[in-house]
This record gives structure tokens, sequence and C-alpha cells, in this order.
């Protein structure tokens, strides 16, 4: 396996000029980005500026948005969604291996989020907590190259959200994927990521490395200034954040 330095000389995502409109509505306005292979990285920005709609085009998604620029990506893409998207028919484990063999490799990725012994469990036997690790599970059981995660964690509790980082964090040390984490949580895009982007009138309006070592604390006052400046980025001040 690659070093993290090394994975950090190749590009795993390229956009350039990236345009789509909806309804003669701007949302993203020829964007440029480059993502290093292996790169934390998380996208903020208002709702509706486009956070969303860039995820998609970068998984595949969105051909309108291909069609208006260059985009190039890796072929093993995977997607966590706010909603875990666990087919209630189906038990864990089939949830995991949906559209893949190797049952080992399901049971192993479960062990890995901390779901080992709950192969055999329906979808509405899990917390919301544990749904959002299946969700994860699934999405490392096909060894991405690019893990792309919109607001995976935006309707659990805080505590529950905590230990959520944490694994993230782990997985991403463990596997080496690039991910791309759209969030509106500015404290989430600082703890978590290496690199925050804030989305603004459809373009990249600010391209901010967090460098801080991890693991990261929220009363870390060194992450102050990062702070700061993303807010004010989003046009938002302390008073009102």
């Amino acid at each position: 396996m690659a070093t993290h330095t090394e994975q950090l000389t190749r590009v795993a995502v390229q956009l350039r000029g990236l345009t789509r409109s909806f309804d003669g509505r701007t949302v993203l306005d020829g964007i440029d980005l480059d993502i290093p292979a292996g790169q934390f990285v998380a996208l903020l920005g208002h709702s509706g500026s486009g956070k969303s709609t860039l995820l998609r085009a970068v998984a595949g998604l969105d051909h309108e948005v291909v069609g208006s620029g260059r985009l190039t990506a890796p072929e093993r893409v995977s997607v966590v969604f706010q909603d875990s998207r666990l087919l209630p028919w189906r038990r864990v484990l089939d949830n995991v291996l949906l559209g893949t063999d190797g049952e080992e490799r399901g049971r192993e990725a479960l062990a890995e989020v901390g779901l080992e012994g709950r192969e055999r469990a329906w979808p509405n036997e899990l917390s919301g907590g544990e749904a959002q690790r299946a969700a994860l599970a699934r999405s490392l059981v096909r060894e991405p190259e690019l893990l792309l995660a919109d607001e995976p964690f935006g309707a659990l509790d805080a505590l529950t959200r905590i230990k959520m980082h944490a694994l993230l964090r782990e997985l991403w040390k463990r596997h080496q994927p690039s991910v791309l984490l759209v969030t509106h949580d500015v404290d989430e895009a600082i703890v978590l990521a290496d690199r925050v982007l804030v989305l603004e009138e459809g373009r990249i309006g600010l391209d901010l490395t967090i460098d801080r070592p991890h693991p990261r604390s929220y009363r870390d006052p060194l992450l102050g200034e990062y702070r700061e400046r993303l807010l004010a980025a989003l046009g938002v001040t302390e008073d009102h954040a």
C-alpha cells in the first residue's frame, strides 16, 4: 500500500470548468478543483449553494454536469448519505453485500465499524448511529478509491456524531481513500478534514488547509482561527454562529 505522502502526489479527482444550471439558475459556475489521492476534504456552503450537486457530479450521478466541463474521478467510488438507505427487507449483512460478492469481507467490514454479531439483524433493530455504521461498512466492502459523504451525520445526536467522527477518521486512516465530505457544520469540517472548501455563488470561495495533527478536539483553542476564517467566508460572525 502506498504511503499517505506518496498518495498525495497523485490526483484522484480533477474538475475543470464544471457548470450546472437548474431552470436557468447557475448552481455550479465553472469550478476548477484537484483532490489528491488519499486526501480528506470537507465541503461547506449555505443551503442551496450546490454542495450536493457537486458531490453528485463527482459520483457520476449527474451526466448533465459532466457534459458541461471536464471531470475525472476514480473507478471505485462509494457514497454515504444522511439517510443510511438500508433496505428494510434485507438483513444487515445482506445490505452491506448488496451488489457484491464475498460474505467474509462483509463480516470484516461490519466488525471494522463495531457491528460484529449484528449480521442477522434487521435494519429497524438498529439505532441511528448503528444504521450509519452499517452504511459505512457497505461503502468499505467495495474498497473505494474515493468515498463521498453527503452530510452523513446530520441526523445523529451530538454524542453519537462525535463517536462517528472518530470512526470515520480511523477508517480513512486504515483504508486511505480520498474523501469528499459535504457538511453544514464548520466544527465538523475542522475536526475531520485536512482541507476545507467553501462553496459560494457557484464557485470555491475559500480553499483552506487545516494544519493541525489528529486527533483534534472541538475545545482546541488553536482551531479557533480556522473557525473564524471559515465563518467569515460563509458570511457568519461569531455572534450568530
